[in-house]
């Protein structure tokens, strides 16, 4: 897998600046009390450079690269890994790659997530769409269709594992290693039964 060139570094770092720059002001004054405009300032961007990175406030808490980071673990896996195997490796892997400060931020818009409401909704929304996103990886690996059922079926079932762990996590406000140790657990239910 190959690194990132220097514009898309560039693109990313903003992405980040904008996030951290939403999520303090989020934080500080309160989801509906801020406004595109506020975080563009505090981010030094124009409000058109805002929507060019992100189409809406509430994209600015939704969106981010891990799904993107799975599929990519998904798609590199070792072949003779069951697709559970697969799933487990590329969310843990995939976890282990961020930083700490990308954790912290990921843990504070997790928050944001379940306590405003109109972000509840959209994160449910962006849900559906991770899961297609994952599950065609797994279906390539498999010889599927991008869109077979039993695929989105599957993927679905381990990201609700998963997201039972991220949110017992986000409650119990702990650290990346916690937060791995509740992602093991959670897809050894699946593999073990409760």
């Amino acid at each position: 897998m190959s690194s990132p060139g220097l514009r898309e570094r560039k693109k990313q770092k903003t992405r980040w600046a904008i996030q951290e720059h939403a999520v303090r002001l989020f934080v500080q004054q309160g989801y509906d009390a801020t406004t595109v405009e506020q975080i563009a300032e505090a981010a030094e961007i124009s409000p058109s450079t805002f929507f060019r990175y992100f189409k809406t406030k509430e994209d600015v808490i939704i969106q981010d690269r891990y799904d993107e980071l799975m599929a990519d673990q998904i798609r590199n896996a070792p072949p003779d890994l069951t697709p559970l195997e697969v799933l487990r490796r590329a969310f843990a892997r995939s976890f282990q790659s961020i930083t700490e400060e990308e954790a912290d931020q990921a843990l504070q818009r997790a928050r944001l997530q379940l306590s405003v409401p109109a972000l509840r909704m959209r994160a449910l929304d962006n849900l559906q769409d991770s899961i297609r996103y994952l599950a065609a990886p797994l279906a390539e690996r498999l010889g599927r269709p991008a869109d077979d059922f039993r695929c989105q079926a599957y993927v679905g079932a381990c990201v609700g594992a998963l997201m039972n762990a991220l949110m017992t996590w986000v409650r119990e406000a702990g650290d990346a290693k916690q937060a791995l140790a509740l992602i093991n657990e959670a897809i050894s239910v699946l593999e073990e039964g409760p």
